[in-house]
């Protein structure tokens, strides 16, 4: 029987147990505990662990099978969103305002209870933009901020973590935008996490883990690479 390995703050930040030995139920944990340091979250990355936890949990640490994934030359993009693109009036840019869009991100939600993204995930993850690995897409109209997304970057793969949307079709057009910054920058995967139906829309494929940690092993480095946009 699958037990959950316990992670303690003083444990060596690459202390994750294999990503094969996460549970059936719920479906993906692989570990509790730890902290949210920089050198442990990129240790997860590399090995395609994420956090998620709700307040008042310990961080858990995710490793789901099978695993939602969007390679660019996959992205559906439908005659309506590149209408959007063409005459929608938003302009798209990389890295203006990170802290913004982690907090639109974790802004209340109608078909939410709450938000994921704590103060102690968002301080993480801020600091991993000031090292140069996380990175926003963030759109904007007539200069506000209306929809946007925020992961990190590892070599060739883009772990997508979160997206916004203050008018209809702001997280798509932002999600565009990532796209073609992928195909710029020699990115092959775009790391969604867990399927869904908005992403699988959007050309998302679910992939079994094994071959997610295939992918990894080929196009993951770890020194940070800018984006260019």
């Amino acid at each position: 029987m699958k037990s959950i390995t316990w992670l303690s703050p003083q444990d060596a930040p690459d202390s994750f147990p294999p990503p094969d030995q996460a549970l059936d139920e719920p479906a993906g944990l692989l570990a509790a505990g730890g902290d949210l340091s920089s050198a442990r979250l990129l240790a997860a990355y590399q090995r395609g662990i994420f956090p998620w936890y709700s307040p008042g949990q310990p961080v858990l640490w995710w490793s789901p099978d099978p695993r939602a994934v969007l390679f660019p030359e996959e992205f559906r993009c439908t005659r309506s969103l590149a209408k959007t693109l063409r005459n929608g009036g938003f302009s798209v840019v990389l890295d203006r305002s990170f802290a913004a869009i982690m907090d639109c991100c974790a802004a209340p939600r109608a078909n939410s209870l709450g938000t994921w993204i704590t103060t102690e995930m968002r301080n993480a993850y801020i600091q991993l933009h000031q090292l140069g690995y996380a990175h926003s897409v963030e759109a904007y109209r007539n200069d506000v901020l209306v929809g946007g997304l925020y992961g990190v970057r590892l070599g060739s793969v883009f772990f997508g973590e979160s997206m916004f949307s203050k008018e209809r079709d702001a997280s798509k057009v932002a999600l565009a935008h990532l796209v073609d910054v992928c195909n710029r920058n020699g990115i092959a995967v775009i790391d969604c996490q867990m399927p869904t139906r908005h992403l699988e829309s959007l050309g998302s494929r679910a992939i079994a883990r094994s071959q997610f940690q295939s992918l990894l092993r080929e196009h993951v480095e770890v020194a940070p690479r800018p984006l260019v946009g």
